[in-house]
């Protein structure tokens, strides 16, 4: 079963929504009419149940994977070990642990807010690496300038997610009492002043809203102000 997290009432709601396939489905209705994948803006052509990215459309260049490359999947923003590996049932058995287990954990990881839709190669390739700001010259993905040091493990996302990127840790840090580092906090103050909130971000949260009933307030409040 699938559950409604209250943050006012520190509680759980039971909600139509039974597993994370479901609350897939719930995505790709969200964002059937989205301008672009998460990181690189690739047109998406979905179907009833997944979704392509047109890597043409934004100058993708595949890196290594291309089964992963040409499919869309659901990022998790905030990575799923960073919200769970701490759990006793991680530590059992990981992430298929704590959904068999855990019914808190399985309404985190399955919270619309922080699932964006993503070329499935980025999400492999992101792993559960932190966002950070890189010196790295170049793309390792064409002209997605979505740019991975695996050996630091680190992130630098492109400018168009940078602003989502930081009210969405804002917003599940303050939801699930996720903790960030001062370094994080800084770099996601500075990212949510340079990219405000954009007209997409207010439709989709709106979107959001009627499906689980809970707002991002660092969205919604500035959609007020539009």
């Amino acid at each position: 079963m699938f559950f409604l997290f209250s943050h006012k009432k520190n509680n759980f709601k039971k909600n139509t929504v039974q597993n994370f396939y479901q609350v897939k489905l719930k995505a790709i209705k969200i964002h059937k009419n989205v301008p672009g994948s998460f990181y690189c803006g690739c047109k998406i052509n979905w179907t009833q149940k997944k979704g392509i990215p047109n890597l043409l459309s934004c100058g993708y260049k595949i890196r290594k994977n291309k089964i992963r490359a040409t499919r869309i999947e659901w990022e998790h923003v905030v990575p799923a070990w960073q919200f769970g590996h701490q759990k006793k049932c991680w530590k059992k058995g990981g992430r298929k642990a704590c959904i068999k287990i855990d019914q808190k954990y399985k309404y985190i990881q399955s919270d619309l807010h922080n699932l964006q839709p993503a070329i499935g190669e980025i999400n492999g390739d992101r792993s559960n690496f932190m966002y950070s700001q890189l010196n790295i010259k170049s793309s390792q993905y064409g002209k997605c300038s979505m740019k991975i040091d695996f050996k630091k493990k680190l992130v630098e996302p492109p400018e168009r997610a940078r602003g989502t990127i930081a009210r969405t840790y804002f917003y599940m840090s303050e939801q699930y009492k996720i903790v960030l580092s001062p370094k994080q906090k800084m770099l996601f103050r500075l990212w949510d002043k340079k990219f405000p909130v954009t007209k997409w971000e207010c439709e989709r949260e709106k979107l959001i809203f009627q499906i689980q009933k809970n707002h991002n307030n660092y969205i919604f409040k500035n959609c007020k102000r539009k």
